[in-house]
């Protein structure tokens, strides 16, 4: 999302060329799960503080980086980083882009459920396990039973 090519590959957003930011779009109930606990989640999880990079992927498409769909989550975006940046979590500033929304290309298959499907390969060891680890202890109670 957010660059300037219609439908890129994997490889065009990898050549960090297409102005593109590898992200997830979710789709969610905020009657069970609000937006706010959600960005909560975002910032638990990865490095906002770093521009244009997250661990050892460096580029614009690994920008920190939350694209909104409505002026309300615009709000509630720039005021979670408000208080997280007030709160000093982090050494360095926040960093995060807050952008609205454009279109979102899905990734190849090949990229579906990846973690799931690659958990013995070295970059989810070493990257992702960690990640969803930090989200089980973090956020037991959000888990569905």
């Amino acid at each position: 999302m957010g660059g300037q090519v219609e439908h890129p590959s994997y490889d065009d957003v990898c050549t960090g060329d297409t102005g593109h930011a590898e992200v997830v779009q979710i789709r969610f109930d905020p009657a069970q799960l609000g937006y706010r606990d959600l960005l909560e989640v975002f910032f638990a999880i990865h490095d906002p503080t770093t521009p244009n990079r997250q661990g050892n992927d460096i580029g614009t498409q690994y920008r920190s980086a939350i694209f909104y769909h409505s002026p309300g989550q615009r709000t509630i975006a720039e005021e979670v980083i408000a208080r997280m940046g007030a709160a000093k979590l982090w050494r360095e500033p926040i960093v995060t882009e807050v952008a609205p929304a454009s279109a979102f290309w899905v990734a190849e298959d090949y990229h579906q459920e990846y973690f799931s499907r690659n958990p013995r390969q070295s970059y989810c060891m070493l990257v992702v396990d960690p990640k969803v680890s930090k989200f089980r202890k973090h956020f037991r109670d959000r888990l569905k039973k």
